[in-house]
């Protein structure tokens, strides 16, 4: 886990070539085990920055909104 914002929004921040299915299921890891509701996965390493940006949710996050 790279920030932690608000309680709630887990940020982890990659520079690699491609975004695997490996980086999400490790921040879906670190979602469910710090019960932390949302989480951005970002790859700096693009031209494109928008293209890069991967949302995961930890179940229901009504209740966080």
């Amino acid at each position: 886990m790279d920030m932690l914002i608000e309680d709630i929004l887990v940020l982890e921040l990659k520079s690699v070539k491609i975004l695997t299915d490996a980086h999400k299921k490790q921040l879906h890891s670190y979602l469910k085990l710090a019960n932390k509701p949302l989480g951005l996965l970002i790859n700096f390493n693009t031209t494109n920055l928008s293209k890069n940006i991967i949302r995961i949710a930890n179940g229901d996050i009504s209740s966080f909104l």
